[in-house]
């Protein structure tokens, strides 16, 4: 069962919500952010629970729509829904404070597990923990590809984008921005020769309603949300500055070529390929951190997936540990202040990741307000999803081998693994069980595995 925030509102009771000042949103969006455990469908069922039926801060409809345009988006749907939601309620403040506080929560504590990561990661307790837990996270890639697969795939040219995707990234290893864009333009052209192929997606209409709330359906648009050309060239230019400030003070006092820079390149580029959520862009992270920038080494990649998920916040704070990793390893700023350069790190990375979050939410807000009609994926981004869902298989298929032949297929097969790992998946699949119950049970078998040997 979700944490509650506040008492139920009465039951019955059909008077219009009191209006909400910024100090009260400031609390419970900070609440939020510490409670936001389940990955983006846990989380978006929090913020329904709470700003629709609980609180009635906004109504169904208004918040589906919103879902729908953050769906569209690359970047993660359950912040930026945060985002559009505060923002519409309080103006750029709101959506800045609902947005961030959605992420800080998790920054702080994976700044925290990243250092008791490398700090002790060699001692057995913890090394027998992360023993289980790394099965446990193949399993976990395996049900996300399922779980995507079984909503984007509903025909044959959905499924033959898939499997092309799986086989160019795995037989080919085609960089994943290519098979984006490849995917992208096959959505075009499609959805033009056969558009009833390429409609798949979104959410539905509003069909309940839980009494008046503060934004209902016929609540006009407040002035703030409708749309300027000066105030889009305003925010335009105010992304540029956010983000070339940064980048050119980096590049001043590191170089093009230092550490830190090409972790906000590289993370820029990231944020801006993140359609189907976290494990979309994640085999495009372990691409460049672990393959090309060698960052962080496999093993380290999945183990920051472990922590990721156990933590509350977007999964794709993961970005966090590969950036503290990454500089804390490479000593960017000396032996000596190791764990100041994978703090600089991880924070730098999450502001270059979420940047582009926050810029479409408060840029394009205006425009998704000026109609309530229900949005839909378009073409393009469904087939997207369903190549999205083959690299995601790849992604499995990466995890199993380094976990399962963790010296090479010319070794024989980690049986302990191997079994902690179909565990994981009976639990996942066959009795629905959540994400940190089976992390934390195959933690436990981990150790007892790793300490008796």
């Amino acid at each position: 069962m979700n944490p509650k925030l506040a008492e139920p509102a009465v039951e019955n009771d059909l008077s219009r919500p009191e209006a909400i000042s910024l100090r009260m949103a400031f609390w419970f969006w900070l609440k939020l952010g510490f409670i936001s455990f389940g990955g983006p469908a846990g989380q978006i069922s929090i913020m329904h629970q709470e700003l629709v039926e609980r609180r009635r801060w906004i109504s169904e409809r208004r918040f589906l729509h919103a879902l729908n345009y953050c769906m569209l988006l690359p970047g993660p749907e359950a912040q930026q829904l945060a985002t559009y939601i505060g923002w519409l309620m309080h103006r750029s403040w709101g959506g800045v404070i609902a947005g961030a506080l959605f992420v800080l929560p998790s920054l702080f504590i994976l700044i925290a597990l990243s250092w008791m990561y490398i700090a002790f990661g060699e001692v057995p307790v913890v090394a027998g923990l992360f023993y289980g837990i790394k099965p446990a996270v193949t399993a976990i890639v395996v049900q996300a590809a399922h779980r995507i697969g079984s909503r984007a795939l509903k025909n044959n040219w959905l499924w033959a984008i898939a499997a092309a995707s799986f086989t160019a990234i795995f037989a080919f290893n085609v960089p994943f921005p290519l098979i984006v864009l490849g995917a992208a333009l096959i959505g075009y052209v499609g959805g033009r020769l056969a558009p009833e192929k390429f409609q798949v997606g979104g959410h539905g209409a509003a069909k309940k309603s839980f009494g008046p709330a503060l934004i209902d359906d016929e609540t006009p648009t407040p002035d703030h949300a409708r749309f300027s050309w000066p105030r889009l060239a305003f925010l335009a230019m105010l992304g540029v500055l956010l983000w070339s400030l940064p980048m050119g003070l980096l590049t001043a006092l590191f170089g093009w070529e230092g550490t830190l820079t090409q972790m906000g390149w590289f993370f820029t580029k990231a944020a801006l390929l993140t359609f189907g959520g976290a494990y979309a862009v994640l085999p495009y992270v372990y691409q460049g951190a672990v393959g090309h920038y060698g960052w962080l080494t496999p093993t380290q990649m999945i183990d920051g997936l472990a922590l990721g998920e156990t933590t509350p916040g977007p999964l794709i704070m993961v970005v966090a540990f590969v950036g503290f990793v990454g500089a804390y390893v490479s000593q960017v700023f000396g032996p000596d202040q190791v764990f100041l350069a994978g703090a600089v790190a991880a924070a730098l990375v999450t502001w270059f990741t979420f940047l582009p979050s926050f810029l479409f939410i408060l840029a394009g807000g205006p425009l998704v307000e000026s109609t309530h009609n229900e949005l839909k994926f378009t073409a393009p981004l469904t087939a997207i999803t369903a190549a999205v869902v083959g690299v995601i298989l790849n992604l499995a298929c990466f995890f199993g081998y380094h976990v399962l032949w963790p010296s090479g297929f010319s070794a024989s097969l980690d049986w302990p693994s191997a079994l902690i790992a179909l565990a994981a998946a009976i639990a996942l699949f066959r009795f629905k069980r959540g994400v940190i119950q089976v992390l934390l049970g195959c933690a436990l078998v981990g150790l007892a595995v790793h300490l008796l040997r």
